[in-house]
């Protein structure tokens, strides 16, 4: 009889627990489905710190008044663009503490989402549907064209990125996996949205700008999150066939919705100028959307820990 082997410690088990059709000993198996009471409250220290970077960069720019204009403002929007990608990441790298993903494989996955999003998703949009020339038109034609055209675009690529690369692997070992992937995913296709649009502007109004960056950044991670719950249950559960395609469609479904309600809080376009508008309830709109989103993933994924350690989907061998 082959010997059972953990898949965290690797050592010999006799009395092994299956999940997601790997094998653990006790202590593993409960660590892989704790119940991690940090993650809310270090999310919402998180999103903080996005409103502080925005904060800090508006008041450093008021307090200095810097005349920059070309390449100055092109250059400092894309570094603008990069930093919240930086906070992000950093937090979800930080959540598994079981067995940490490998960096590489988190920074490709979010690279994955910047080239799908370039090579893609933005002539997708911009070129093939030309939404510029329709989307206004009528409100309905607005908000069909947000979820049916900019919303499934965006939330299949950022699904792809995961399910064509790293799900397969064992590194994926944990349902909050799904998660912390997805949301690399969703960054590096936040991250390319911005450096296109400041590249394609010439630049931006820093001050407007640094939160276009930040409600990019928490809109598009915090719906890639929702698809990476329904991957991570996928991938551990026995999941109906319309599983995943659900959770695809309830992504851009709220996708869709934020893009068009962002547009009717902040109709006019950004420019050097800063426009006639006020950014800042968009701000306060990505933040509510963020914070709802991943507090109800966090929670959902913790609700399945539970019923895998009362029996209900886990088994013992051995």
């Amino acid at each position: 009889m082959d010997e059972i082997i953990c898949c965290v410690c690797h050592k010999p088990v006799q009395d092994a627990r299956q999940l997601g059709g790997r094998t653990y000993c006790e202590l593993h198996f409960a660590r892989v489905t704790q119940d991690r009471r940090s993650i809310w409250r270090t999310g919402l220290v998180q999103i903080i710190a996005l409103l502080v970077f925005v904060l800090v960069v508006s008041g450093l720019v008021a307090l200095f008044k810097p005349v920059w204009t070309g390449w100055q403002l092109t250059a400092a929007g894309i570094v603008l663009s990069l930093i919240p990608a930086i906070i992000w990441l950093a937090f979800f790298y930080q959540q598994d503490r079981l067995e940490p993903e490998p960096k590489g494989y988190v920074l490709s996955v979010f690279l994955l989402g910047a080239l799908l999003a370039q090579a893609v998703g933005i002539p997708v949009v911009q070129d093939l549907f030309d939404v510029r020339s329709w989307l206004p038109l009528t409100p309905w034609t607005n908000i069909l064209g947000s979820i049916l055209v900019i919303g499934f675009t965006q939330e299949f690529l950022k699904y792809a990125a995961v399910r064509y690369s790293v799900y397969p692997l064992a590194e994926f070992d944990e349902r909050v996996d799904g998660v912390i992937y997805a949301t690399a995913a969703g960054l590096g296709y936040a991250t390319m949205l911005n450096v296109h649009y400041v590249i394609a502007k010439g630049g931006v109004d820093l001050q407007v700008g640094v939160i276009r960056i930040v409600v990019t950044a928490l809109a598009q991670a915090s719906f890639a999150g929702l698809t990476g719950y329904f991957l991570g249950r996928a991938k551990f559960e026995d999941e109906p066939v319309w599983w995943l395609p659900s959770g695809i469609a309830l992504a851009a479904v709220l996708n869709g919705l934020f893009t068009y309600l962002r547009g009717e809080l902040t109709t006019t376009q950004l420019s050097l100028s800063g426009g006639g508008f006020n950014p800042w309830i968009g701000l306060i709109l990505a933040t509510i959307v963020a914070g709802a989103t991943f507090g109800a993933v966090f929670y959902l994924i913790r609700l399945a820990n539970r019923i895998t350690l009362s029996g209900i989907d886990a088994g013992k061998t051995g």
